[in-house]
């Protein structure tokens, strides 16, 4: 459901994101506004992350080979790190580079050509449609998200989720509203006041925004890159899965990793009774694995080492507590 629902998003902000960038370039050309050509980059930067976003998940479902064992479920977190750093790169820092030269030729007392254009009420219509279009973008990842967040708040959500997509597509489209309403406020009073000096203040709030929101979503990448547990709530369904089966005499130590959105590592070292036969040790460990893959689907990857439990065994027996990611 993640991925379809993420797939659907980036696609929807895509094509948006597309016919927006090509609209706001042509509006920037007949008037110069800077506003207007720090909007375009920034939409062309989120069309091209939307591409890179569906190439890391067509990658990701490469089969697994001999030199990658587990596949490549994490490509999908590459390619959300590197959204991060398009986003910061060619969409922040040239909206600042576009402010700073803009800024500097009103100083030098050029650079006003833009308010006695005759088509300079252009990118008002312009982004008001592009403002429009957004809108309809943002609200088909909103629909998204509400499908797998469950009870959990939007930044939380954005926060512990472990596909990558909709946060990525969440923060994006919410950047990308608030930098149009920014945009398209700055051009109103260039034009009222006949003060270009509002286009340059806008185009820097869109820098200053765009990159913000490139640190928060690498930060966020990092840590799934870097390697999560699973949640709480899966944590716990596994533990009773394992502790519930016949032979097991308790958990000793488990830990988990998401090595794929979808896809889960699990190992664990179980205690059996010391009495128990090789026989019946090999079903013990087939019967729990069963309860664990049936207790949480995502555990595709499961490793049980049995063990007679001890009480000298105290620095393994600490059991997996999952705490909130830090990032």
């Amino acid at each position: 459901m993640s991925t379809e629902g993420g797939t659907k998003a980036v696609v929807a902000a895509l094509l948006a994101n597309t016919g927006i960038a090509v609209t706001k370039f042509i509006a920037f050309l007949l008037t110069g506004f800077s506003s207007m050509l720090a909007e375009s980059i920034h939409s062309l930067a989120d069309a091209g992350n939307q591409g890179l976003l569906l190439l890391g998940g067509k990658r990701s479902q490469r089969e697994a080979s001999e030199e990658h064992p587990f596949g490549y479920g994490r490509e999908r977190y590459i390619y959300a790190f590197i959204v991060s750093i398009v986003l910061f790169s060619l969409g922040g820092l040239f909206a600042l580079y576009e402010a700073y030269h803009k800024f500097h030729e009103l100083q030098g007392g050029h650079g006003g050509d833009s308010l006695q254009s005759k088509w300079r009420l252009v990118p008002l219509g312009v982004l008001a449609v592009a403002i429009v279009l957004e809108s309809l973008s943002f609200r088909t990842a909103l629909i998204e998200g509400n499908k797998v967040r469950g009870e959990q708040g939007w930044w939380s959500f954005i926060r512990r989720a472990k596909a990558p997509e909709l946060p990525v597509i969440l923060l994006e489209d919410f950047a990308a509203l608030v930098g149009l309403v920014v945009a398209f406020t700055a051009v109103g009073l260039s034009l009222i006041t006949q003060n270009a000096y509002f286009d340059v203040g806008g185009t820097g709030f869109i820098g200053v925004l765009l990159i913000v929101v490139a640190v928060i979503l690498a930060i966020e990448v990092k840590s799934l890159l870097i390697g999560e547990s699973a949640t709480r709530k899966s944590i716990a369904q596994m533990r009773e899965a394992i502790e519930s089966t016949p032979g097991v005499t308790q958990i000793i130590h488990m830990k988990t990793l998401h090595i794929a959105p979808e896809e889960l590592l699990v190992a664990v070292k179980i205690g059996i009774d010391a009495g128990a036969t090789g026989a019946e040790v090999a079903a013990v460990i087939d019967a729990a694995e069963r309860n664990i893959r049936a207790a949480e689907p995502m555990a595709q990857q499961v490793f049980l080492e049995p063990d007679v439990f001890r009480s000298d065994h105290v620095p393994d027996a600490r059991p997996e507590v999952p705490t909130a990611p830090s990032h």
